[in-house]
């Protein structure tokens, strides 16, 4: 960091304790960062960025109760006049994962198994609103850049608009006049195509691509 250079300004979100003062004190020690704040929730972090208005916001993914790390990141992104970058800091690595997380708005994506050093080149390539991804998040990445996006079926379609409204297969069999094994042969494609393996995140996902209306 040159003398005239503002330190990049950090506020950390993680829903455990231990962790966040860890990576506290873990930044404490590097060179041109400055912590002004931690929050323990997605609303917490949403309160602080307003009130203290980090550069970056250290973003882990899964925030327990109240919104997640990907909606956080899509508000805080999204806000007017958002001059904030969000760098994930998680140990999810799925593809599904990554790419809510990098739609949503967020600069940067990175393990918390990385070296600190690397995390802190992160931090400061994420400041200056650079792209910043750890090495197998880049590695997906790219794989999924060089293949085709996968396309729905009507029919699978029509089964996801019934998943977006919380209904069970046997009641999606009979509201699309089908077998329940036909519906979970066509849940499995949905998986297989949105790189997920939970009907919670077939939905979060097509909402993310806007699969669904």
């Amino acid at each position: 960091m040159t003398p005239d250079r503002a330190p990049v300004r950090i506020l950390v979100c993680d829903d455990h304790a231990v962790v966040r003062a860890g990576l506290l004190a873990l930044l404490d020690s590097a060179p041109g960062i400055e912590v002004v704040g931690e929050a323990g929730s997605g609303e917490e972090a949403l309160a602080l960025a307003a009130q203290l208005a980090p550069d970056v916001v250290l973003m882990d993914l899964q925030l327990g109760e109240g919104i997640d790390g990907v909606e956080t990141t899509r508000r805080l992104t999204s806000s007017p006049g958002a001059g904030v970058h969000v760098l994930v800091l998680t140990t999810y690595d799925t593809d599904a994962d990554i790419t809510r997380a990098i739609e949503a708005g967020a600069t940067g994506y990175l393990l918390k198994a990385e070296r600190p050093d690397e995390l802190f080149a992160a931090i400061h390539a994420a400041a200056q609103g650079r792209t910043a991804l750890s090495a197998p998040v880049a590695g997906r990445v790219m794989a999924n850049l060089r293949q085709p996006r996968p396309t729905l079926t009507d029919r699978e379609r029509d089964i996801l608009a019934q998943l977006a409204l919380g209904i069970g297969n046997r009641d999606i069999a009979r509201a699309l006049y089908i077998s329940e094994a036909t519906v979970k042969t066509h849940l499995r494609r949905i998986y297989d195509k949105l790189g997920v393996d939970t009907r919670a995140g077939a939905v979060a996902v097509a909402k993310e691509r806007r699969l669904l209306p």
